[in-house]
């Protein structure tokens, strides 16, 4: 076996654990010693040994001499847990192939330092693409203080989520509603707007055969309109926030958060996406799954506050001026100012299209 097979091993094992390190990054390990693996790992929950932790402690006194290959720099620093750069120099390891170096400023290039001056061999770069994209959204908050935004949308193939009626049940097949299922497993929270409280009475949680992770469930709803017997409210599902305006009924309030929900009202008379996405960030809040209506989803496109889209196209026409857009909003005027992605990916999900798309960078 070559650098890149031990590595795409570290990298599969990461990928396992998405979802459920929040805010930490996936990571992945593994010791290798004359061509035998002998100690594998991954981080499983923050708080929790770190990935080069439990491949180490599986090798033992194996791992004098031998190969570390990890996903994600050696972090430096002491925090919930020790550091990891320090473990590996007192392990014997020799060499350490590292797939992409950590951007958080405790770290960004000090656990390369100390192993290299500790006389450990490192190599970095082996598996970069793939280890930045399965922890895109922990190297935007690092970076920015404010989560990574998907928003997601299930349309027919000319672009509408539901009949002039609201009717939108059911466009994509069973196959795509499960993998949306998968993306609120991976997300910290799911953000939606008031009206589709009110139509659809949503519960807003993982539904996978295994079980799942319910994300945190955020509402923005200016003027409190959400009804006290909405499903959101009353099931206790997940941890729910409402987001509003600074006018809204102080008794209904008060009698939402008897149920456990929170109320969060900003200062200003309606609700911003820049300060909510702050607010997110102080809260550890690292990614949003956007489950909005066609003007939920526009504001954050007119906002430039999204990282990514993912839709689900079905072969469908729905067709008529009044049926529900995808994006909402007064629209641009000319074709020049609409804004410019870059497919990612494109793959079929039953009879469906599943779309990746992110903003394309200027230069």
């Amino acid at each position: 076996m070559q650098d890149e097979d031990y590595m795409n091993l570290a990298l599969k094992m990461a990928q396992s654990t998405k979802g459920q390190t929040n805010p930490n990054p996936v990571v992945g390990a593994v010791v290798v010693k004359h061509g035998q693996i002998i100690g594998m790992g991954a981080h499983l929950k923050a708080g929790t040994p770190h990935a080069e932790v439990h491949a180490i402690r599986m090798a033992g006194s194996e791992a004098k001499g031998a190969e570390l290959y990890v996903t994600l720099e050696p972090c430096s620093h002491y925090g919930r847990t020790p550091p990891c750069a320090e473990l590996i120099c007192k392990s014997g390891i020799k060499r350490v192939v590292v797939a992409v170096l950590d951007p958080n400023p405790l770290v960004a290039g000090k656990g390369i330092t100390i192993l290299k001056k500790a006389g450990i061999e490192v190599e970095v770069g082996i598996g970069k693409e793939q280890a930045y994209a399965m922890n895109e959204p922990f190297f935007h908050f690092i970076q920015t203080n404010t989560p990574y935004v998907t928003i997601k949308a299930a349309a027919s193939l000319d672009g509408k989520t539901a009949a002039k009626t609201g009717d939108s049940k059911w466009i994509t097949s069973p196959e795509s509603r499960l993998d949306v299922h998968q993306l609120r497993h991976a997300n910290d929270a799911i953000l939606t707007g008031v009206n589709t409280i009110i139509h659809d009475n949503p519960h807003l949680t993982t539904r996978l055969p295994q079980g799942g992770k319910n994300p945190i469930r955020l509402i923005l709803d200016t003027h409190l309109r959400t009804p006290v017997e909405s499903n959101v409210i009353q099931d206790r599902a997940a941890k729910t926030i409402i987001f509003t305006g600074k006018s809204i009924d102080e008794r209904k309030a008060k009698e939402i958060q008897t149920y456990g929900v929170e109320v969060f009202p900003f200062s200003t008379p309606t609700v911003l996406i820049p300060e909510v996405l702050n607010e997110l960030g102080k809260r550890n809040i690292m990614s949003v799954l956007v489950e909005g209506g066609s003007e939920i989803h526009a504001t954050f496109v007119e906002n430039d506050a999204f990282q990514q889209i993912i839709m689900y196209v079905a072969p469908l026409i729905i067709g008529g001026k009044e049926a529900i857009p995808f994006i909402g909003g007064t629209g641009i005027e000319l074709v020049q100012h609409a804004k410019k992605l870059i497919f990612e990916s494109i793959e079929n999900i039953g009879q469906d299209i599943k779309l990746v798309a992110k903003p394309l960078k200027e230069g």
